[in-house]
């Protein structure tokens, strides 16, 4: 275990302790004497914010289907109690804040494990995969705001995807996905038909089906072989077919709530498999009666994947 993740799960074995309540006096000057580290710090301090993005979670989730037994749920009544609820974790609500507010005003959005499918106009079909929003600015045009989206083209006329970084134009009957990732830049996969993309500075790129590029606004990065994993999970399938188990574990992380860390160590492990997406407990179970590997649930909402040692 690197010393980052180290302290890091340090930090969550203190948190699971004190959530207990089976804890003495010295265990807490312990934990005072180990909170003096800088890092130490820093590590609790992350651990507390998904606690209380948790306590926030099930508090609004409480609150939203109360008010939905009295019939009086809207749009503007579920933001301001989201406001409240984040009100009492200043850092919390200043770094949720944007996400928020642009989950509440896109035209389409989903939340953490969930996915949705919309149909367009002219037999077009957009899907949204966890976590992710759009506008439809019309009946050929979506702009794209976070997350992965999988899009088909109608049978008459392209389909039009904004982003930040450029406009894709997906040819008549195409399919493609688009995905962000943690640094900004996004993956691009063409799965049939084929698709143009144009930066906001007039580069042009051509990408045909089977193929997947990675860019941002310096242009592209990386051009490669499509994944399949890259659409299947609009079926509710979690597919690795000779995927690295880092990867597998970082696509899982996106359907749960709280933390899903693993092992550098693990990473590299060749994984082959389709994993239903409804039960992300069910598959980490599977994973471990496969690899050599455990689960270690420090909380319900803190689990690693660590090596296997007997």
């Amino acid at each position: 275990m690197t010393p980052d993740r180290r302290v890091l799960q340090e930090a969550a074995d203190w948190f699971a302790l004190f959530a207990s309540e089976r804890h003495s006096d010295a265990d807490h000057r312990a934990w005072k004497v180990w909170l003096d580290e800088p890092a130490h710090a820093s590590a609790w301090q992350k651990v507390e914010r998904i606690s209380g993005q948790m306590r926030q979670l099930q508090s609004t989730n409480a609150t939203a289907s109360s008010q939905t037994l009295r019939g009086r749920t809207n749009r503007r009544q579920a933001l301001k109690t989201l406001a409240v609820v984040m009100g009492g974790g200043a850092l919390t609500w200043q770094a949720g804040a944007d996400r928020l507010w642009q989950h509440w005003q896109a035209d389409a959005a989903t939340g953490v494990g969930q996915v949705r499918q919309i149909a367009l106009a002219d037999g077009a079909a957009l899907w949204l995969n966890s976590d992710s929003a759009v506008d439809l600015a019309g009946p050929d045009h979506i702009r794209f705001l976070r997350g992965e989206v999988l899009a088909q083209a109608g049978t008459h006329g392209h389909l039009h995807l904004d982003c930040v970084a450029a406009r894709i134009t997906l040819s008549r009957h195409g399919r493609c996905s688009l995905r962000e990732t943690d640094s900004g830049a996004l993956w691009l996969t063409v799965f049939a038909g084929d698709a143009m993309l144009r930066t906001f500075d007039d580069r042009v790129e051509h990408v045909a089906a089977g193929q997947t590029i990675r860019f941002d606004s310096n242009g592209i990065s990386a051009r490669n072989a499509a994944d399949e994993a890259r659409r299947a999970w609009a079926t509710g399938i979690l597919l690795a077919n000779d995927r690295r188990l880092g990867d597998v574990l970082d696509d899982l992380a996106r359907y749960r709530h709280g933390y899903l860390g693993y092992a550098p160590a693990i990473a590299e492990i060749r994984v082959v498999g389709a994993f239903p997406l409804a039960d992300t407990d069910r598959v980490l179970d599977a994973l471990a009666a496969t690899l050599p590997v455990r689960i270690h649930r420090t909380l319900p909402w803190w689990v690693t994947v660590e090596a296997f040692s007997a």
